[in-house]
C-alpha cells in the first residue's frame, strides 16, 4: 500500500478541491478533510503568537470549509455574523429597556426569519394551501447545511447581551471567529457565546491531557461514524425503512434497534470529532452526549441526549415561557411547547412534529408520575439495580418507538413498521436474519456493548491515551490516516444532522 499516495498532489483535481459540489460535501470522515486539517493546524500554530492573523486565518479556513458544504450560502453565514455583531452592540449601549428589547426582537426576526424561510417556507406554504383548498408549487429552496446550529449559536450572543450576561466584543473578526469556527459549525454542538468568547483571545495552548483526549475523541468518533453507523445504515437499516412491508416483524424490530444505534453513533460521533478537533486547537467544548441509552427515565434521556440543544431550549425557551414556576398545568404546557418546537427544529415535516409531541407527552407523564411519587425524584444512580435495569429497558424502547416516526419517510411507512412488528413478528426468521446479516449483527452487538461499558472503563482507556508517550499518539494518528484511506473509496454517507 502506497501511503505517500495520500499526500500526492494531483494538480488536475485542483478545480474540484476549490469548487463546491452539493452532492459531495466536505465531511470529517473524508481523507481530504483530514489532509486539510493537518495543513491548517501547521499554519495555525505558526500564528499562535499573532492573535489577529490567527483569527483571520481560522475564519478563512472555516469559510472555505462551509463553502465546500453549502456553496454560496457562506455569505449567509457571514451576514448573520455582521447583523448580530452590530445588533448586540446596540442592545448593550441602548439607554432604555424598551430600546434593548426592540433590538433583541430585530435580531430574532432576522435570524428566525431567515431560518423560517430556508427551512419552513415549503412546509407552511403547503399547510396554507391545504387549509384554503388551493394548489401549491414548492419553492424548491436549498437548505444550507447546519443553519439551525449556527442560528441558535448566534442568538445565544444577542439574548445573553440583552440579559446583561455579556459585554460586546469590540472587533467583528472576533465574533466572526465564534460564529464560523469550523469544528462545530455544521452539526454542533451548539456552543454558547459566554463559554466560547473568553477563549478567543487566549494564546492557544494544548496540554498533554487536551491532546490525548482529542485523539481519543476523534478516533472514537470516526469509528462510530465510518465503521458502525455507515455500515449498518447502508447494509440494513435503510432497506428496512424503505420497504418495511417486505420484512418480518422481527426484522423490522431489529431495524428500529439498528437505527437507534445508527443515529447515536452518527451524531455523537460527529460531536466527538468536533470536540476533539477543538481540543487540538486549544478550545474546550462541553460534552454533547452522555451515554443516553443508559437512561432509566425519559427525563434522564434528555439530560444525556444532544445536551447542547436540550439545554439551549431549556434556557432560552422553556424558562422564559415560565418553566415550572407558574403551576402544574402551565409547566406541562411549557414542556409540550418546548418539545413541539424542538421537533420542528429538526425539520419541516409532520413526522418531526409528531416525534416532538410524543416526547413532550412522555415528559409530562413522567412529571405527573413524580408528583404522585415524590420519593422517586432522586438521582437515578441511587435506585435499586432491578429498578435501574427495568427503567433502562423501558426508556430505551420508549425512545426507539419515537425513532420510528423520526426516521420513516412518512407516517404510512412508520405505521407499516409498527404493523409488521405487532402483527407479523415471525420470530422463526431471527436465525435466518443472523445468518444473512452476520456483519450487521456483529457491529450492532459491538456498538451497543461499547455504549453500555461502565464509565470507569471508558475513563481508564482515555487516561491511557492521555498518559501515553507522544510517539504512541503519533502512531494512533498514522493508523487513523490509514483507516481513512481504507474507507474513503466506500460509499460514505453525510452526517444525519447535516439536514437539520
Amino acid at each position: 500500500m502506497d501511503i505517500t499516495g495520500f499526500f500526492r498532489i494531483e494538480w488536475d483535481k485542483l478545480p474540484d478541491v476549490l469548487s463546491y459540489d452539493r452532492y459531495e460535501p466536505l465531511i470529517f470522515s473524508s481523507g481530504l478533510f483530514l489532509f486539510f486539517f493537518l495543513v491548517f493546524t501547521f499554519g495555525y500554530y505558526l500564528l499562535r503568537n499573532k492573535n489577529l492573523f490567527r483569527i483571520l486565518y481560522t475564519i478563512f479556513f472555516s469559510c472555505y470549509f462551509y463553502y465546500k458544504t453549502s456553496g454560496i450560502f457562506v455569505l449567509l453565514l457571514l451576514a448573520i455574523s455582521v447583523s448580530d455583531f452590530i445588533i448586540a452592540r446596540r442592545i448593550y449601549y441602548a439607554p432604555r429597556k424598551k430600546d434593548k428589547k426592540a433590538y433583541l426582537i430585530l435580531s430574532l426576526l432576522i435570524d428566525l426569519g431567515m431560518l423560517g424561510y430556508f427551512k419552513y417556507a415549503d412546509f407552511f406554504g403547503q399547510i396554507i394551501a391545504d387549509l384554503t383548498h388551493s394548489s401549491f408549487l414548492p419553492f424548491d429552496i436549498f437548505l444550507p447545511i447546519g443553519i439551525s446550529f449556527f442560528t441558535f449559536q448566534s442568538l445565544s450572543y444577542t439574548i445573553d447581551m440583552y440579559r446583561g450576561k455579556l459585554t460586546p466584543l469590540r472587533h467583528w473578526h472576533e465574533y466572526a471567529f465564534f460564529v464560523t469556527f469550523f469544528p462545530q459549525l455544521v452539526a454542533g454542538p451548539i456552543v454558547r457565546a459566554k463559554d466560547f468568547l473568553p477563549q478567543i483571545r487566549k494564546k492557544p495552548e494544548v496540554t498533554k491531557e487536551m491532546f490525548g483526549t482529542g485523539i481519543f475523541l476523534i478516533t472514537g468518533g470516526l469509528f462510530k461514524k465510518a465503521v458502525i453507523s455507515d455500515y449498518i445504515s447502508l447494509n440494513f437499516v435503510d432497506r428496512i425503512f424503505e420497504t418495511p412491508a417486505l420484512y418480518s416483524g422481527v426484522e423490522n424490530l431489529i431495524g428500529v434497534y439498528g437505527y437507534a444505534l445508527q443515529i447515536y453513533c452518527d451524531f455523537s460521533g460527529y460531536s466527538d470529532i468536533a470536540i476533539g478537533l477543538a481540543l487540538l486547537l486549544g478550545f474546550r467544548f462541553r460534552a454533547n452526549f452522555d451515554s443516553p441509552y443508559k437512561s432509566s427515565s425519559i427525563s434522564e434521556f434528555w439530560r444525556r441526549w444532544h445536551i447542547s440543544l436540550s439545554t439551549w431550549l431549556r434556557d432560552y425557551l422553556y424558562i422564559p415561557l415560565g418553566g415550572n414556576r407558574k403551576g402544574k398545568i402551565r409547566t406541562q404546557l411549557n414542556i409540550m411547547i418546548t418539545m413541539l418546537l424542538g421537533g420542528l427544529w429538526h425539520g419541516a415535516s409532520p413526522q418531526f412534529l409528531l416525534w416532538g409531541a410524543f416526547h413532550g407527552v412522555a415528559l409530562v407523564i413522567h412529571k405527573i408520575y413524580l408528583s404522585f411519587f415524590p420519593g422517586t425524584h432522586r438521582e437515578e444512580s441511587k435506585t435499586t439495580p432491578f429498578r435501574k435495569i427495568a427503567g433502562i429497558i423501558f426508556t430505551f424502547h420508549l425512545v426507539c418507538f419515537g425513532w420510528i416516526f423520526f426516521r420513516a419517510d412518512d407516517a404510512e411507512k412508520a405505521f407499516e413498521v409498527l404493523y409488521r412488528i405487532f402483527n407479523h413478528f415471525q420470530p422463526e426468521h431471527f436465525i435466518s436474519f443472523i445468518q444473512g446479516y452476520k456483519n450487521v449483527c456483529l457491529l450492532m452487538l459491538l456498538g451497543f456493548t461499547l455504549h453500555f461499558l461502565p464509565d470507569s472503563l471508558v475513563n481508564k482507556c482515555r487516561n491511557r491515551i492521555i498518559n501515553a508517550p507522544l510517539v504512541v499518539n503519533a502512531i494512533i494518528l498514522a493508523l487513523l490516516i490509514i483507516g481513512i484511506m481504507q474507507i474513503k473509496s466506500a460509499e460514505i454517507q453525510p452526517f444525519i444532522y447535516f439536514q437539520f
